[in-house]
């Protein structure tokens, strides 16, 4: 796969949390990772959906799950979901001592009563 259908292996996460979400303070539940652009951004459970916001933003089409363990991708344009695809540039996850919701010191203690 390649930039051609929104994936580009080659490029790294851009760090290990939501990008717009650690500019501003705010916390997520899950995050995903742009397979185009390697942008972070925080999932639609999350109070602001940073990553449905990129792919508004940009068109890039591609997510993968940025949580350890979990390595599916989802197309916003088609509305579906692929539980491989290809092996990206590490890291693939968010490191594992990291907090779902996180990060931590910035997750409300009502958290899940915030959630979609």
């Amino acid at each position: 796969m390649t930039t051609a259908n929104g994936i580009d292996p080659s490029v790294p996460p851009s760090g290990t949390g939501c990008v717009e979400c650690d500019e501003g303070g705010g916390w997520w539940f899950h995050l995903r990772r742009c397979a185009q652009c390697g942008h972070i951004g925080c999932c639609d459970d999350s109070p602001a959906r940073h990553a449905t916001a990129h792919y508004r933003a940009t068109g890039h089409p591609v997510i993968r799950s940025f949580e350890p363990g979990e390595g599916w991708f989802w197309n916003y344009v088609t509305s579906e979901l692929d539980e491989s695809g290809p092996d990206l540039a590490p890291p693939l996850s968010h490191p594992a001592d990291q907090p779902a919701p996180g990060p931590t010191g910035r997750v409300p203690a009502n958290w899940e009563e915030t959630l979609r």
